[in-house]
């Protein structure tokens, strides 16, 4: 199996201006549960969109799901 191509991926996708203003969204949803004391850095926690956008970061469509649990959701 090939390795991946992490530079060639990112200028494929991950420059993208959607792509860049969608992890943004991410972030902020994470900053704010942050303030809340619900995560923390290093906590092995992800934050879940409940209705998949990620623009929608109020606080009753954000929840706090393992790592694992979260990216096995399709």
């Amino acid at each position: 199996m090939s390795e991946r191509d992490y530079k060639r991926e990112y200028q494929l996708f991950h420059s993208k201006k959607e792509q860049k203003i969608r992890r943004a969204q991410r972030n902020a949803a994470r900053r704010a549960l942050i303030v809340d004391g619900r995560v923390r850095k290093g906590d092995g926690q992800d934050v879940h969109h409940k209705d998949n956008n990620t623009a929608n970061n109020s606080k009753s469509n954000l929840a706090v799901l393992s790592k694992s649990k979260n990216r096995s959701i399709k």
